[in-house]
């Protein structure tokens, strides 16, 4: 699907992104008070959007807390071909550490015939890039990068045009290579940067020319070094910590015990004679600017406040809390709420299924964690505010900020530093409306860096799930029946990949007991987790091998093509199992993306402990972009998933967080890390998909199965064995049929 057809479908966001559909972090009481900049010389190509896709974009920023942006609606990307052959593109998605600035630039490269050296990228610089509804949901590289090679080949074309009035030549007998357009009868050439003679020229487009087909990349489809690799090992990448301004002051935010809580009385006194210190309060907004840390922390030490607080549920009774508080008021406005999808009749296909099972899978609530917390740059000259922060929405957070202050979108500029990774955890923009709060009643710049306990209590969380199977099978391995439903955490990978003639899926979204949103491959971990589990356990119940039941009940050859990969690897059809060391296997699909892991793991039986030994990950996107980048994709993604299947979980009361620090909560050690082996199925003949959050999904429910397979124990909770496998409690195998 190309990137123009898929406008619409970019524009629907998945009901579990909560974080985009909450109320504001803050209401202050402060009353209220060209498209393309200027350029030097050269070509400048502007590609604009059809109809239908500038008003998805327009629609899904509404959606999103408003659009965001002052730019025209039309504008996908644009380029500019510099005086000296530097080729600058300009686009709204956000370096998170995922290195899409080196896969842009591979896609522009390649279609522009240009050395990637040559490329730089701006992003997300609100004043500078076009609209952008955020870097989320895999969508950079089968979007964005398309929109990117429609630029640079009209911009290839637009070259070759110019070269050709320029050197008098037959059009047809030039080539663009190398950065230049060469007369091959002649051996004329000419630099892109020489071609436009120090003129400014501005071309728009709406139909610009295919692109290179990926049987042809000469830049993209191979592996290729960070282009700003150098800065970061070398600590030149300025991130929000490196941001520096005259007279720059430090903020800190008076927090409440629980989130949400409202402030009932605050004494301030004390702070107000402190030298050099701001004091602000405005609504159940309290903070502080001083001219250093130490400073500001005594400040903030020194207020006296009273919250109110209301009851909540607990981490420990989570899951039945939120089966008695199902909530579809966030369905009334179109989006977020319940689904269900029927098929056949699932008391037909139970009533001939030979086995029949009926489990409960939960989900535990866990943290981003990200390498850098929350933290922003305010500014103000005058009505103006400028921010600097890390974010993966940087026209969201514009939105937020002047949604917040009063003011127009146009007086608000956001710039992106480097961002200490985000897993879908910086979508909104707290830090850069509490330092621009700050910053305009300091009349200084501020800026709010927000501690690693702070990150734990008042970001959001991946939502806690509790989902439950009711299902049917024959002895010869056919599922009759599939009956499910998830209980809060979303419908990403809702549906299953198996055939089955009578099924019934739904979605039931609950009342939030802490504040959740996305996360890196929002629902889908949950979906995979608890359809595949319970694929292992019918199939281990009829004595079929999981792999070959898998391979009976689906048709989807992509899924089929990832499984047989790995598997293949991983020696599947050789493995030992039992006596403390077993072996099971996964697999799924998501943002176009498919994955199969095969796990191995060791269970001491008398303590419990769990080892994962080595995991091996298939993974097919389509055409490849970077393989060396889509290996650390894929390897980052099934570590990160260690966390979530082995141990993570956050633990509260009544809203209060009680591990809000990496002493108590538990994140993947180098220890934990097992052999990891990657298989990348390439297919050339599919758009390329993204590749941040699927390789994820299948890390848990192999694991849970190699555990079975070695000690005979079926776990149906993550974290699985956050403290070790209970090896007393095993159950049979088709126990629960």
């Amino acid at each position: 699907m190309s990137a123009r057809d898929d406008a619409l479908t970019r524009a629907e966001i998945e009901p579990e992104r909560y974080e985009l559909f909450a109320g504001p972090s803050y209401r202050f009481e402060i009353p209220r008070r060209d498209f393309l900049k200027t350029v030097g010389a050269g070509l400048v190509v502007v590609l604009l959007l059809r109809d239908d896709e500038a008003l998805a974009l327009q629609e899904s920023g509404r959606r999103g807390g408003g659009r965001g942006g002052s730019l025209p609606p039309d504008v996908a990307a644009w380029l500019h071909v510099g005086a000296d052959g530097t080729i600058t593109v300009h686009t709204g998605k956000a370096e998170v550490g995922q290195d899409i600035r080196t896969s842009l630039s591979q896609a522009v490269a390649d279609e522009i015939r240009a050395p990637i050296e040559s490329i730089r990228m701006v992003m997300g610089d609100t004043a500078l890039v076009p609209y952008d509804m955020g870097t989320f949901g895999s969508r950079t590289t089968p979007s964005m990068s398309s929109y990117l090679r429609s630029v640079a080949a009209a911009a290839r074309e637009a070259m070759i045009d110019l070269a050709a009035a320029r050197l008098e030549a037959d059009r047809a007998g030039l080539v663009a290579e190398n950065g230049r357009v060469a007369d091959a009868k002649t051996n004329r050439s000419l630099g892109y940067g020489e071609i436009t003679r120090g003129e400014k020229i501005v071309k728009t487009i709406e139909d610009a020319p295919d692109a290179t087909a990926p049987e042809n990349w000469t830049i993209a489809g191979k592996p290729a070094r960070k282009v700003n690799g150098r800065a970061i090992v070398t600590g030149a990448e300025p991130f929000v910590a490196d941001v520096k301004r005259d007279g720059l002051l430090v903020g800190k935010i008076l927090r409440p015990p629980v989130a949400g809580a409202a402030l009932v009385s605050a004494d301030t006194s004390g702070v107000a004679a402190m030298p050099g210190v701001t004091v602000v309060r405005d609504g159940d907004f309290v903070g502080v600017a001083a001219p250093d840390e130490p400073l500001a922390e005594k400040a903030i030490l020194t207020i006296r406040a009273e919250w109110k607080t209301e009851s909540g549920a607990d981490s420990r009774g989570l899951f039945e809390w939120l089966k008695k508080n199902a909530d579809d008021s966030r369905g009334r406005g179109g989006f977020g709420g319940s689904s269900r999808r029927e098929e056949g009749s699932v008391e037909k296909g139970l009533a001939e299924a030979d086995l029949r099972f009926e489990n409960a899978y939960t989900v535990a609530t866990i943290a981003h964690v990200p390498l850098e917390p929350r933290a922003a740059v305010a500014e103000w000259e005058g009505e103006k505010l400028t921010v600097w922060t890390g974010t993966q929405r940087p026209f969201g957070v514009r939105s937020e900020l002047s949604s917040a202050f009063s003011i127009p979108d146009e007086s608000v500029r956001v710039i992106l530093p480097a961002t200490g990774s985000g897993y879908g955890g910086k979508h909104t923009g707290e830090a850069a409306i509490e330092a621009a709060r700050l910053a305009r009643a300091a009349k200084k710049p501020v800026r709010v860096a927000w501690t690693r306990a702070e990150e734990f209590a008042f970001a959001y969380f991946r939502p806690a799930a509790l989902i439950e199977v009711k299902c049917g099978v024959k002895k010869d391995g056919t599922i009759t029946a599939w009956e499910y439903v998830n209980w809060n955490s979303g419908s990403s990978a809702i549906e299953t990949p198996y055939d089955v003639a009578n099924a019934s899926v739904r979605f039931q979204p609950t009342k939030n007991p802490v504040r959740q949103g996305s996360y890196r491959a929002l629902a889908a971990t949950a979906n995979h987790f608890a359809r595949e589990t319970q694929m292992n356990e019918m199939a281990r119940a009829i004595g079929a091998d999981p792999y070959d039941f898998r391979m009976k009940n689906t048709r989807d050859a992509r899924l089929t093509g990832v499984l047989a990969a790995a598997a293949e690897r991983f020696g599947w059809t050789s493995r030992k199992d039992g006596d403390g060391r077993g072996s099971g296997l996964a697999c799924g699909f998501d943002k176009g993306g498919y994955v199969a892991t095969c796990a191995e793991v060791e269970v001491d039986k008398s303590s419990g402990r769990l080892r994962v030994v080595r995991a091996v990950t298939a993974f097919e996107c389509g055409a490849i972009v970077n393989p060396a980048h889509l290996e650390s994709q894929v390897e980052g993604g099934v570590i990160m998933g260690l966390g979530g299947a082995l141990f993570e979980a956050v633990e509260f009361e009544s809203g209060r967080i009680l591990n809000a620090s990496l002493s108590g909560y538990r994140v993947p050690r180098f220890s934990d890390v097992p052999r990891l082996e990657t298989v990348l199925v390439e297919r050339k003949d599919i758009p390329s998909a993204g590749a941040g959050e699927t390789p994820i999904v299948a890390i848990a429910p192999a694991i849970g199965d190699a555990v079975f397979a070695a000690a005979g124990v079926r776990l149906r909770s993550m974290p699985l064995a956050p403290r070790g496998v209970e090896i007393p409690k095993a159950e049979k195998p088709g126990e629960g049929g």
